[in-house]
């Protein structure tokens, strides 16, 4: 029997190739287009996102290119419930959210996947540089491109119902098919930074749903040396726009340490007292069994890998790097790999300083 396949194409050049190759492979493919805002326009448009009329509009043409049928299915309400409000709450809590992360989880492979599969759908397919095997989810082979990261907050479940064309393949070489498919998206840029967000001023889209809160910006000693508008304006790791009067003694750069929503205050310090050595994480997702003894983890997406020793116990993942890492922030996935395959992820609530681990 045919295996009965459901394109979500973006409107980009990886989801329409995805689309053509899912075709050329002999599934009976459909394609459909998520439209995931009320209102198309306050979103970005051409480079700048994956969510507008001029989007929907180039998906169709490759649909019609392709030869599949084509449909466009209104997810705006439950994108803005899950990834838009989901992300201003987590920033309120003083957490770093990935919002791909979660549209990955809660739109693609949640709401369009059981949708799919109550129409009869027996997989959904999608342009990502990753690849599956039962299940297991493995990086792709264009370094740059994998996004293995953000599709590890998928169940293995819900991995046996997707498909990834482009997996093996690198984005130069998609580039190329798409031209030679007459896909007038074979040139179209790469959507980039958060599609809801117009205008890409993050500050100004929290401080519009969120207001202003005037708090203290203090020093590892506790010093106040200068009063932001909203905590939930900073994120860890962060070195411009602090706005401190009141320079270090050694002269030298501060950095975003932590935030406190519950005092409404911002910790700054020196660089080096962003390194990292100990991670506790919870809401694991993807895990066969317990992890290997020694493994490699992944804390950002397209961010370093470190060498880890892993401890599960009660639903929370204890890692202990090689290595310091830095700017790790509660909210972040960390991502456990074994070479290039996913072991599972979990979201960062904790983390220790390696004066805190070493006393």
């Amino acid at each position: 029997m045919t295996l009965r396949v459901l394109a979500a194409m973006s409107g980009g050049v990886d989801s329409a190739v995805a689309a053509a190759r899912a075709a050329e492979a002999g599934y009976d493919v459909t394609g459909v287009h998520m439209a995931l805002s009320a209102n198309p326009q306050s979103y970005r448009t051409g480079a700048r996102g994956c969510c507008t009329v001029e989007d929907s509009r180039d998906a169709r043409r490759a649909a019609d290119v392709i030869g599949i049928p084509f449909y466009v299915w209104d997810l705006a309400e439950r994108f803005h419930r899950d990834v838009v409000e989901d992300f201003v709450a987590e920033y309120a809590a003083g957490r770093t959210p990935n919002p791909c992360l979660r549209c990955n989880e809660k739109i693609k492979f949640e709401a369009l996947l059981d949708k799919a599969l109550a129409l009869g759908f027996d997989a959904v397919c999608t342009g990502h540089y990753a690849r599956v095997a039962d299940g297991v989810l493995a990086r792709g082979v264009d370094e740059g491109k994998d996004q293995s990261y953000v599709l590890a907050v998928c169940t293995r479940e819900q991995l046996r119902h997707a498909i990834f064309p482009l997996g093996g393949s690198t984005k130069a070489e998609i580039r190329a098919e798409a031209a030679r498919r007459d896909l007038l998206v074979a040139d179209k840029p790469d959507s980039h930074d958060i599609c809801f967000i117009a205008d890409g001023d993050t500050r100004g889209f929290l401080a519009s749903r969120l207001g202003a809160s005037k708090g203290p910006i203090v020093d590892e000693s506790g010093v106040v040396v200068g009063e932001h508008e909203g905590a939930y304006g900073f994120t860890v790791g962060q070195r411009k726009g602090l706005r401190i009067g009141t320079p270090a003694p050694d002269g030298k750069p501060r950095y975003v340490l932590d935030i406190s929503p519950v005092t409404n205050t911002v910790r700054v310090g020196p660089r080096e007292a962003l390194d990292v050595t100990e991670i506790t994480a919870d809401r694991l997702v993807g895990f066969a069994g317990p992890p290997p003894a020694r493994c490699a983890v992944q804390l950002r997406a397209h961010g370093e890998v470190y060498e880890c020793v892993p401890e599960v116990s009660g639903g929370v993942l204890r890692l202990r790097l090689a290595r310091p890492a830095r700017g790790v922030a509660p909210g972040q996935a960390a991502v456990l790999y074994a070479g290039d395959t996913v072991l599972g992820s979990a979201t960062i609530t904790a983390t220790a300083h390696p004066a805190a681990t070493a006393s």
